[in-house]
């Protein structure tokens, strides 16, 4: 019985139920099952290949072999954990497929893969991601230190050797410059071992032994390596005769007080100790001349320190700190140190295409080294491949080192998918590459291969943006049409080929560039400089006819020909043709001029009527007003014209100025009654609020605006209409800037809070903190705070402080939910990279529009964004995701320019920056509006404009109330 429960219980230890298990459990078969998948990673072999039985594993690995033959519930959650990486995986490679480009994709499949156990396919995607991408070194060394794991004969070492070689050519990395040193010490019992580690070592020293502040693990490594081979010899030096101890043991001693030296000459931190462990080490007294350039180095090293404490103390990137480093290292002039300032600063900031065209036009311009100089494009375009310019340099750079043209060829495709942001800069990359081509061509051929392949390029230039770059950019990147001009002068000048040029040049006219004078001008000059008079003048016939810019100057042109080189007959042609053109363009001009008087005149009679009535309606006011009338007859008497509006007229006025129908009258006379005994007896003044605020605006005496003081004030607008006491409610918030001398809202005549005021600081600075408290949120609405200025004496001070020009790192997001929060928005764009700044775009009254600006730390971030975000799907809102690229503000033109006598007419906005204002519609209803008579309109412009029109609208009787009553009532 013992026997058979020990035996059922062992039975079931060995085979766990299907039942529900805990979550310890399953968390200790997940963790076993991944344990295993690394080690297979790690390893690179399978366990049970090699024989070991799943018993022969420790209890993790048991626990994880009998998950897997147990039908549990822990099993079927794992599986689809591992179905669930697997889709993601795929998922990923399909992206990569769309867009190779994506750096974050390549990192999210790599990390998967690796989890997965994927050795094969990890291999691959590491490969093709350092392919395109320079890897940092995190990556690097966790790709280093798996290839190690695995390494097991001399070849796997080779292969790690050559992925220390690549790693090191990305970025400058003490780290893995440091283990490449110990790794290679690893290898020294191989054939030529020892002379690979100093190798190693050496080159370390020159790319990072001058780093001040992590080049000393460097010389430390290097330094005990060879102290280690001296101890290693030192129990047979006695025994050696002087030729071979002073071959082996003292040659190699003279290598460590090598080292010691060399590190003592530079400047690097510590020194002190290392000069300290030199004299403990040395059995004989330090050299005079290896004192001098201790104490040299240590004073070096005083000029470094607040350059390298800068960069202590600042946070990542630390862009600034670095180029007033590299500016002082230019300064001093120095090469070496040059360079590893420049590498230092591009490992935080390789994504700043300005810090590696500065880097590279420094190595083309002094050192001119090759290998150097290619290296640095290479990884100038790998780091930034959106930046046109790195790709430019990098071409030139490879012709003028004098690189196999198969290979600039390949260089140029991978230009074209690098993705650029701009149409113009595929036109630019195009236009560098076919530069190049045109300098391999030897014209004084008439034909070879060099031209024909300079001449299909252009061809496929001009294909590839009217197809590629328009389609993706919905715009001609080459509106001017440069590449077509610069073949037609190379098929002129070099190929004296005038009717290819002709063709060319015909082409360029159908594409837009007719109506331009400069363009039949650069037509009519390479006529005139390699073909001949005939087809000078017929350009310039056809540019006569065509131009709209500039047609005088075409014109001038044309006559200067013919006055020197042709015929009577010639010269009364283009008299002829000129003065028929001038004749049209002048006569066009005059009626835009007259329409545009005509607009302009209106506008003036309308605001001079609008004066009028506003004089009269004043006049009528005060005329009516009387000493016994009532407070609120006063106080309606106050009111500005306009200002009606606001409240609602009462009924007994609606009745006075009204005329009923027969059969309302009773009903109505009964009303109106009603209305006046309750107007007798239950009216109530105005609001004890409006009353006081009235009599404050009444005794309070006007202030004139002191102009002297707007240096400490500050300009409040936007503030809710029915905010009370706004002094008392303002003060506390403005304090906090600093000492508050005074705040002056501003009222209406009626006492009513206008929504601004002037709010005067003690100290300037205080003004200037305040302006910070722009847009902050006052009861619902967000306050403007902007300084106090006269716009009347600075006509071009401009309050909008967001920038109207391309910015490549920001980007304009629309169609968003208007409940979607700042906070929501920032968590959906900080996936893709640093979010320096978010503003959501709100109304003057805070509502938000929908749409919104994100601020990147650099551009490659911000176009990552765009691809991943737009069409995004945000609470059932599609949003849309493009760089910012806003218009340009438009500035009214000032009345006093148009109306200047002689002066050009140029196009005036009718209604104003904000559009069609509400004072500008229309109140005639539209069942009473009469046509007006139809003028005879002209054959070309506008119909000639009656002369008593002004005046008929001026004499037109005016309408009263009662009148638009009786008009509306009639049936």
């Amino acid at each position: 019985m013992a026997t058979a429960a020990a035996a059922s219980a062992s039975e079931s230890e060995a085979e766990p139920k299907a039942g529900p298990k805990t979550e310890e459990e399953v968390d200790e078969v997940k963790t076993a099952r991944t344990r295993r998948k690394m080690l297979t990673l790690e390893l690179g072999w399978d366990q049970q290949e090699e024989g070991v039985s799943e018993s022969d594993g420790d209890e993790e690995y048991a626990i994880a072999s009998s998950a897997e033959n147990s039908p549990g519930e822990y099993e079927w959650e794992y599986d689809e954990e591992e179905e669930k990486n697997q889709l993601e995986i795929e998922r990923l490679e399909e992206q990569l497929s769309i867009n190779v480009y994506d750096y974050n994709c390549h990192v999210d499949l790599i990390k998967l893969l690796r989890l997965e156990g994927e050795l094969t396919k990890v291999r691959t995607a590491r490969q093709k991601m350092s392919e395109i991408f320079p890897l940092t070194e995190e990556l690097w060394l966790e790709w280093l230190h798996d290839e190690i794991s695995m390494a097991l004969d001399g070849l796997d070492r080779e292969h790690v050797y050559e992925l220390f070689e690549r790693a090191v050519k990305d970025y400058i990395c003490p780290n893995i410059w440091l283990e490449y040193g110990q790794y290679s010490v690893g290898g020294i019992g191989q054939k030529g071992g020892l002379e690979k580690v100093r190798s190693v070592f050496e080159r370390a020293l020159s790319s990072v032994g001058l780093h001040m502040t992590k080049g000393l693990a460097i010389w430390e490594a290097y330094r005990e390596f060879e102290s280690a081979i001296v101890e290693a010899a030192r129990p047979i030096a006695g025994f050696l005769s002087p030729f071979d101890r002073e071959q082996t043991f003292d040659s190699q001693l003279e290598k460590v007080h090598s080292l010691f030296r060399r590190q003592l000459a530079i400047p690097l931190y510590d020194m002190e100790a290392t000069f300290a462990e030199y004299e403990e080490w040395s059995e004989h007294p330090i050299p005079e001349l290896v004192i001098q350039n201790y104490n040299k180095a240590l004073q070096q090293l005083e000029k470094y320190k607040p350059y390298e404490e800068a960069l202590l103390e600042a946070e990542a990137p630390r862009l600034a700190e670095y180029q007033a480093y590299i500016d002082f290292e230019m300064k001093l002039g120095d090469p070496a140190r040059i360079q590893l300032i420049f590498e230092r600063a591009l490992v935080e900031n390789c994504l700043v295409p300005d810090l590696w065209i500065r880097y590279s036009q420094y190595l083309d311009r002094q050192l001119r080294v090759k290998d150097l100089v290619l290296s640095v494009h290479s990884r100038a375009v790998r780091n930034c491949p959106w930046t046109v310019a790195l790709w430019s340099r990098y071409l030139f750079a490879m012709e003028r080192h004098g690189v196999d043209h198969q290979e600039i060829s390949v260089t140029f495709e991978k230009a074209l998918s690098a993705g650029f942001i701009q149409a113009a800069d595929y036109v630019e990359i195009w236009q560098a590459y076919l530069d190049y081509l045109r300098r391999r061509v030897d014209f004084r051929q008439d034909s070879s291969k060099e031209l024909e392949e300079l001449r299909s390029t252009f061809a496929r230039a001009l294909e590839y943006l009217q197809q590629e770059v328009e389609e993706r950019f919905n715009e001609n990147g080459d509106p001017s049409c440069m590449i077509m001009q610069n073949w037609a002068r190379i098929e002129a000048r070099l190929c004296n080929n005038m009717q290819k040029a002709r063709e060319l040049w015909d082409s360029i006219m159908t594409k837009g560039n007719a109506k331009y004078a400069n363009m039949w001008l650069e037509y009519y000059n390479l006529e005139r400089a390699h073909g001949d008079t005939q087809h000078c003048r017929k350009a310039l016939h056809r540019a006569v006819q065509c131009t709209s810019d500039y047609p005088e100057h075409v014109c001038e042109v044309l006559l200067t020909m013919e006055r020197t080189e042709g015929t009577l007959e010639d010269w009364d042609m283009a008299i002829q043709k000129t003065e028929t053109r001038l004749a049209r363009v002048n006569e066009q001009r005059m009626k835009a001029a007259e329409k545009e008087a005509a607009l302009a005149q209106q506008e003036e009679e309308k605001t001079e009527q609008r004066k009028r009535v506003r004089a009269e309606k004043r006049a009528l006011k005060k005329k009516k007003k009387a000493p016994g009338t009532d407070k609120r007859k006063a106080d309606e008497d106050e009111k500005e014209w306009g200002d009606e509006e606001e409240e609602q007229p009462s009924k007994r006025r609606r009745m006075e100025n009204s005329v009923p129908l027969a059969g309302a009258a009773p009903a109505m006379e009964e009303e109106a009654g009603l209305t006046r005994k309750c107007a007798a007896v239950d009216v109530a003044p105005p609001s004890k609020q409006k009353e006081k605020a009235a009599s404050l605006k009444r005794d309070m005496p006007k202030v004139a605006h002191d102009s002297s003081k707007d240096s400490i004030t500050v300009f409040v607008s936007n503030l809710p209409y029915s905010m009370g006491e706004p002094e008392a409610k303002l003060r506390p918030v403005f304090e906090a800037c600093g000492e508050v001398v005074e705040i002056r809202p501003i009222f209406s005549n009626r006492g009513d809070f206008r929504g601004y005021c002037y709010v005067q600081f003690k100290e300037e600075k205080s003004a200037l903190q305040a302006l910070e408290l722009d847009r902050k949120n006052v009861e619902g609405r967000p306050m403007f705070v902007s300084p106090c200025v006269d716009k009347s004496k600075n006509p071009d001070f401009k309050v909008f402080r967001y920038s109207t020009a391309l910015e490549r790192h920001k980007l304009f997001i629309s169609g968003l939910p208007f409940s979607c929060t700042e906070e929501e928005l920032q968590d959906i764009c900080k996936a893709h990279g640093t979010v320096k700044d978010l503003r959501l775009v709100t109304t003057r009254a805070g509502k938000p529009k929908g749409l919104a600006y994100v601020e990147y730390e650099n551009e490659s971030q911000a176009s990552q964004a765009v691809m991943k975000m737009d069409g995004m799907t945000i609470k059932e809102n599609v949003i849309k995701v493009a760089i910012s690229n806003p218009p340009q503000r438009k500035v009214p033109e000032k009345s006093e320019a148009r109306k200047a006598p002689g002066g050009p007419m140029m196009p005036r906005q009718i209604y104003g920056a904000r559009g069609k204002g509400r004072t500008q519609l229309s109140l005639l209803p539209r069942a009473l509006q009469r046509p007006s008579g139809a003028a005879p309109q002209a054959e070309n412009g506008p119909a000639p404009r009656p002369e008593v029109a002004t005046s008929a609208a001026t004499e037109a009787p005016k309408m009263s109330n009662a009148d638009f009553a009786k008009l509306l009532l009639r049936k």
